[in-house]
């Protein structure tokens, strides 16, 4: 039985399928249910069992699961990064998972968590090293913070003691079953609903020296996340804490043309931005106050780690991507 924390949420459920793809009834799902909506992610999902988060941890403590899980993957987390409640968001990203981490331990067996890579915060090199990590916010403070742990006790026993640990910090995921997020939901989800709505897609206007759209990030597709996931949890000798994210950043503004060519431009040759900008289909918006100082206008993951240990696979460019979730959104009925 494979635990899945934050089942129900949107990197959690999408590997909650996979594995229940690969053997039916085989995942123990824990979530907080609070937002009852989230149940249509894992709906169709053959699951072995759920619990709520905070009854699993009660549990847990009483040793109630002793012996009764093969690994864990813990994507359970409050991943807000506005969230001013800086208890709030230590108690639930660090202190939990430093549980699940003694947990897994003590059982001897895989523990493999979502990190982020908020851990960098503005900096322009994005690699696996202490001197690079300035969390701009307490989320990504909660994320560094773990990493931080996870090191020390590698420091204290060595990085082959115990059983498999890997740390997976998440660069910019987008794809299916994410619409429960709100406003933390990705870029080409709200493009999506903005253009049903509005004919046109949105992204900030300029900031800190980027013109408008021209922000970049590493957005990688969920299919790709799932994969790493798997490739590690079919591997328990490799260990370590990896980037995940394509290796590659690209502007805002390559997200506009994708999700406009894949909803406005069905079956005509793809439409360039400034033809984009000519039709009125983009807009720009003023860069939010409240976001300056603590805004990442700029990421791309270095995978030389994660190339590293074995893993081959390619990743996702953002035009295929995109279009691939645009597919998706539309097959999926009104709620």
């Amino acid at each position: 039985m494979i635990l899945v924390t934050g089942a129900a949420g949107f990197i959690g459920a999408n590997l909650v399928h996979a594995l229940s793809a690969r053997q039916p009834f085989s995942v123990f799902g824990v979530d907080n249910m609070s937002r009852p909506e989230k149940f249509h992610n894992i709906v169709d999902a053959e699951i072995a069992d759920y619990l709520d988060k905070e009854d699993f941890i009660a549990r847990l403590k009483a040793g109630q699961f002793d012996g009764k899980f093969s690994a864990v993957l813990h994507q359970g987390a409050c991943s807000n990064t506005m969230e001013t409640d800086g208890r709030y968001m230590m108690k639930n990203n660090y202190e939990y998972t430093v549980e699940l981490f003694e947990f897994c331990q003590r059982e001897g067996i895989p523990f493999i968590y979502a990190s982020s890579a908020a851990v960098y915060g503005g900096g322009t090199v994005f690699r696996e090293e202490r001197p690079l990590e300035k969390p701009l916010n307490v989320y990504g403070y909660s994320k560094f913070l773990f990493d931080q742990y996870l090191r020390r006790y590698w420091q204290a026993r060595g990085k082959d003691a115990g059983s498999q640990m890997v740390g997976l910090r998440y660069f910019n995921v987008y794809g299916p079953l994410e619409q429960h997020k709100g406003t933390m939901a990705s870029v080409p989800f709200h493009q999506y609903h903005q253009f049903l709505k509005e004919g046109k897609v949105k992204l900030f206007g300029a900031n800190e020296g980027y013109e408008a759209g021209t922000q970049m990030r590493d957005f990688i597709y969920i299919e790709d996340v799932v994969k790493v996931n798997l490739f590690f949890l079919d591997n328990p000798d490799k260990r370590g804490i990896f980037n995940l994210g394509t290796g590659r950043a690209q502007p805002f503004n390559d997200l506009a043309i994708a999700t406009v060519n894949a909803l406005a431009n069905e079956g005509k040759p793809t439409m360039t931005l400034d033809e984009i900008l000519a039709k009125g289909l983009l807009e720009y918006l003023p860069f939010p106050d409240k976001l300056k100082g603590k805004y990442q206008s700029f990421t791309q993951a270095d995978i030389s780690a994660l190339r590293e240990v074995g893993y081959r696979e390619e990743f996702t460019d953002v035009a295929t991507g995109v279009a691939k979730y645009m597919d998706f959104l539309r097959s999926q009925p009104a709620r």
